[in-house]
């Protein structure tokens, strides 16, 4: 197979049986250390739950992510534009967000939106400063042809990103992230693999602390690493208390929403 980030010719590592019941080759490039599965022919599978039953770390990622976000972006960002989270799951990432008080919005093609309702990217004030996609490249046949579309559909230059990184030559068959019970993961990257897809991008590449970032703004790399370390807890919290929370507020737009709804059935 060829690389589908770099185009290098990627090598058999090992087969290993998918959801119990597929056996998949898997395949990696020396050249960018991105590993693929091969075509991914049991996705339909895969995803009779757009979330697996096993993500039991769901809500407790969520609340992190959101708690590094809010310091992020209320101290390195302009905390009073939009922002959409694409691959939003069930809305709760937005949710959070918006309770801090940022104007945070919802996309996501395959999932239905549970607790972000009102807020789709299509109800957005404005242009979107960043996009964020947390947990979302493993799942990626194309990962490149991925971020470039909904760059250009959403008109950002900036995607803020997690996603489980490998060390060293190779991670071993046994690595947890493969997730070969939910045969949802067909990516994996290496740091390197996200410094050359920045660079195809023209995007600068920043990563600390588990939280990544390809971006045309100008970051300070010391500031981005305090920011997603552990002092994001109470900077967030500050930021809580700086910011006006939306949660009262979007609860009556819904409610006025709602009733001119039924005013006009």
């Amino acid at each position: 197979m060829n690389c589908k980030v770099c185009g290098s010719v990627s090598h058999f590592l090992f087969k290993a049986k998918v959801l119990h019941q597929y056996h998949v080759a898997y395949y990696q490039c020396r050249n960018c250390g991105f590993i693929q599965t091969e075509e991914p022919y049991w996705m339909n599978k895969a995803y009779d739950d757009a979330i697996s039953i096993a993500d039991t770390g769901l809500v407790q990622r969520n609340i992190s992510i959101a708690a590094k976000l809010s310091a992020l972006i209320y101290f390195a960002f302009d905390a009073n534009r939009s922002y959409l989270d694409v691959a939003g799951g069930y809305g709760l990432f937005v949710r959070l967000m918006r309770d801090f008080g940022f104007d945070f919005y919802w996309s996501d093609k395959y999932c239905r939106n549970l607790l972000a309702k009102g807020f789709e990217a299509e109800n957005a004030n404005g242009p979107f400063n960043a996009l964020t996609a947390f947990e979302v490249l493993e799942h990626l046949r194309e990962p490149l042809e991925f971020i470039d579309e909904i760059m250009s559909r959403y008109t950002s230059r900036t995607l803020i990103f997690t996603t489980q990184l490998y060390n060293g030559a190779l991670p071993p068959p046994d690595w947890w992230y493969y997730a070969f019970d939910t045969g949802q993961h067909i990516s994996f990257y290496h740091i390197k693999t996200l410094a050359w897809i920045a660079e195809k991008l023209a995007l600068k590449f920043i990563s600390a602390n588990g939280v990544h970032i390809f971006t045309d703004q100008q970051i300070n790399k010391t500031r981005y690493r305090l920011l997603t370390s552990r002092l994001a807890c109470p900077l967030s919290l500050y930021a809580k208390h700086r910011m006006k929370s939306r949660t009262l507020t979007d609860h009556f737009m819904l409610m006025k929403a709602n009733n001119a709804g039924d005013a006009h059935r």
